[in-house]
């Protein structure tokens, strides 16, 4: 079934020149239909403003600058975040780990593996002498045949979910649930940790401030690409990204 949007019908070609873009994904094909609907919407945006360019890319910049508004995050606004988050900014702070990762990939039956994700879980939080021959036999992480020993870990170095999840556990325990990151469901056990020390707010300002922005924009740049889908005439495809993310635009 053809994805038709506003009565502009995507092809084939143009879909076999953005599926590289989106490799890394669960589902590199609906993530590239995705980004090839927002952009048209955006696009014929960019025909009810009168807006040009020199490219389609320009055309799609110039109405986000021009439809999106953030505020701008003040001092004020980056040192709440800083003080609400300070277990975060920090320096030398390592944590020494081991995991079991169930990982999910294309075509994978999701709550299956949930289930059995669970069900490993209960047998870890039962038996935690087991946790090593228990990360042997299911861990589809190379860490597996090491009893999911992944050394010492400091911060930055894994992703955020896994991180905060590292950092507030408790020396000597297990993840009360399971942790949930791009690569899949995630069962953690926490040997040590050294929490650093605290880094001074003058130090992070820039950063917090920059990062303040960039969730700013991504939230408005979610709103506004739901308020287009909802006005506009689509067929052949279910969005995705109109609930749970943001096209990538450059």
């Amino acid at each position: 079934m053809p994805v038709v949007i506003n009565g502009f019908e995507l092809t084939d070609e143009m879909l076999e020149a953005e599926l590289p873009h989106h490799q890394e994904t669960a589902n590199p094909v609906q993530m590239a239909t995705q980004e090839l609907v927002f952009r048209r919407l955006l696009l014929d945006k960019a025909d009810e403003l009168g807006i040009e360019g020199d490219s389609e890319q320009a055309r799609i910049d110039a109405v986000l600058a021009k439809e999106i508004h953030i505020p701008t995050a003040d001092t004020e606004t980056c040192k709440r975040y800083f003080e609400q988050h300070a277990s975060f900014f920090t320096a030398g702070a390592i944590a020494e780990a081991s995991h079991i990762l169930f990982q999910v990939t294309p075509n994978l039956d999701l709550p299956s593996l949930r289930a059995k994700a669970q069900e490993v879980l209960q047998l870890v939080k039962d038996a935690p002498d087991q946790f090593a021959e228990l990360a042997k036999t299911f861990s589809n992480c190379p860490s597996g045949a090491v009893g999911g020993q992944l050394g010492q870990l400091s911060k930055g170095q894994t992703v955020p979910e896994f991180e905060t999840a590292l950092f507030t556990m408790k020396p000597g325990s297990i993840s009360d649930k399971l942790i949930e990151t791009r690569f899949g469901l995630h069962i953690i056990q926490l040997h040590r940790r050294d929490d650093g020390k605290p880094i001074p707010f003058e130090q992070v300002e820039n950063k917090i401030h920059d990062y303040l922005e960039q969730q700013s924009y991504a939230r408005g740049l979610h709103q506004y690409l739901q308020r287009l889908v909802a006005a506009a005439d689509i067929s052949g495809i279910e969005l995705q990204g109109a609930e749970a993310g943001s096209p990538l635009v450059q």
